[in-house]
C-alpha cells in the first residue's frame, strides 16, 4: 500500500450524550477528530502507510490525541510537539427538524502558532505518493496557510499527488479571505473536492443547482466543474451531493469530472443518520484510497467513496471506523443490514 500524507488540526470534540442539548447536559463525551486526521485514520483502516502533520502540547491532554491516532495504525512520528493547547469543539447531535451544532474553541492552538522550523516537509514528502489537506488549514490562521503552502510546494517537489478538500468553515474565516488565501493554491492542487457551496465561497464559482431544495441534479455541476478544471489546471473535480431531508435523514451520493468525462455515483438513503461529523472526510479518504488502488478509474473510485461516506454516518464519533471489505461489499449492493454470522 501507498504512503499517504494528511496536515492539519486534530482537536478534541465534547458531546452531550445522545441528543441531549448543551444547556441540558451533565457531562461531555471526548471524542478525538479533525478533518485530515479523519481522512488519515481511513486510509489507515484501508492498509495504506498514513502519516499525519500537525502539532500538538508535549502534556496528556495533547497525548490523548496522539493516542487516538496511534490506536488506529497511523504514523504520528511528523507530529511536533509543544505549544499552550488543544483545539476543542462543542457538538450538539441534532435529530429530525433540530440540525447539528457546533461551536469552536481552538483559537491559540498548538498547530494555529507553528513555525516552518517545526516540520521536515522534503523528509515528509520522501516516497509518499499522495498529500491531502483542506480548507480549515489554511483557516485556522495566518502560520497554518503558511505550512499549507510548503507542504504543497514539497509534495510538489517530490511528485505527490496533491488533494484538497475546499471545506469552507464561516465561523473561521470570511469569504473574501478563503478566496485571497486559496486561489493561489489551487496550482499546487491535482484533485479538489468540494460541494457547491465550497466552490463558490472558496474559489468563486457557483453550479446552477437548487441544493437548498433538494434537488442536487448533477447536470448543474457540470458547467462549473468544467471551469475549475480548465482555470485551475485540476486533474480531477469532485462533489458530494448531499439532500438533506432532515438532521436524521440524507440522500447521498457524488459526481466526479476527469476533464473528459463525468460520472455520478449510485445514491444512498441514509436514514437514520448516527452522526454526520466526519462524513465529507470520509468520502476523502475513500477517493483517496479509490484512486490509488484503481489507478485512476474514476467509477470504482467514486463507488468506493460514496459507500464508505455512507457508512460512516452510521457511525459515532469523528472516525470512520469501516474496512475496506466493509466498504466493497455496500458497494457492491449489500446494504440490508442483516446481522453477519
Amino acid at each position: 500500500m501507498a504512503k499517504v500524507v494528511t496536515l492539519g488540526e486534530i482537536m478534541l470534540r465534547l458531546s452531550p450524550q445522545g441528543n441531549d442539548r448543551f444547556i441540558q447536559t451533565e457531562a461531555f463525551r471526548i471524542i478525538p477528530g479533525g478533518g485530515e486526521a479523519n481522512v488519515a485514520i481511513s486510509l489507515a483502516n484501508y492498509g495504506h502507510q498514513s502519516c499525519y502533520v500537525s502539532k500538538l502540547p508535549d502534556h496528556e491532554i495533547g497525548q490523548i490525541a496522539v493516542n487516538a491516532l496511534r490506536r488506529y495504525g497511523v504514523d504520528t512520528a511528523f507530529i511536533a510537539r509543544g505549544g499552550n493547547r488543544v483545539g476543542l469543539y462543542y457538538a450538539e447531535t441534532g435529530a429530525s427538524m433540530r440540525p447539528s451544532k457546533v461551536i469552536y474553541d481552538r483559537a491559540h492552538s498548538a498547530i494555529a502558532e507553528a513555525e516552518p522550523g517545526d516540520f521536515d516537509f522534503d523528509k515528509i514528502m520522501e516516497g509518499a505518493a499522495w498529500f491531502h489537506w483542506s480548507g480549515i488549514t489554511p483557516a485556522i490562521s495566518d502560520k497554518a496557510a503558511e505550512l499549507t503552502r510548503l507542504a504543497c510546494e514539497a509534495a510538489k517537489r517530490h511528485g505527490v499527488t496533491v488533494s484538497v478538500d475546499l471545506n469552507f468553515r464561516k465561523k473561521l474565516w470570511t469569504s473574501e479571505k478563503a478566496i485571497s488565501v486559496m486561489k493561489p493554491l489551487m496550482k499546487y492542487v491535482d484533485v479538489c473536492i468540494g460541494n457547491e457551496e465550497d466552490a463558490a465561497l472558496c474559489l468563486g464559482f457557483k453550479p446552477d443547482a437548487d441544493v437548498e431544495g433538494g434537488k442536487t441534479d448533477a447536470a448543474g455541476y457540470e458547467g462549473i466543474f468544467k471551469q475549475m478544471a480548465q482555470e485551475f489546471g485540476f486533474k480531477y473535480v469532485v462533489s458530494t451531493l448531499r439532500e438533506s431531508f432532515s438532521a436524521t435523514r440524507n440522500g447521498w451520493k457524488a459526481l466526479i469530472y476527469n476533464g473528459k468525462e463525468f460520472y455520478q455515483s449510485k445514491r444512498y438513503e441514509i436514514d437514520p443518520i448516527i452522526d454526520r461529523v466526519g462524513g465529507g472526510d470520509s468520502f476523502s479518504g475513500g477517493l483517496i484510497h479509490g484512486m490509488l488502488k484503481y489507478e485512476g478509474d474514476q467509477a470504482k473510485a467514486l463507488e468506493f467513496a460514496v459507500a464508505a461516506s455512507a457508512l460512516k454516518h452510521t457511525i459515532n464519533g469523528d472516525f470512520n471506523l469501516v474496512s475496506e471489505a466493509e466498504v466493497l461489499s455496500l458497494a457492491g449492493g449489500n446494504a440490508n443490514g442483516r446481522v453477519q454470522r
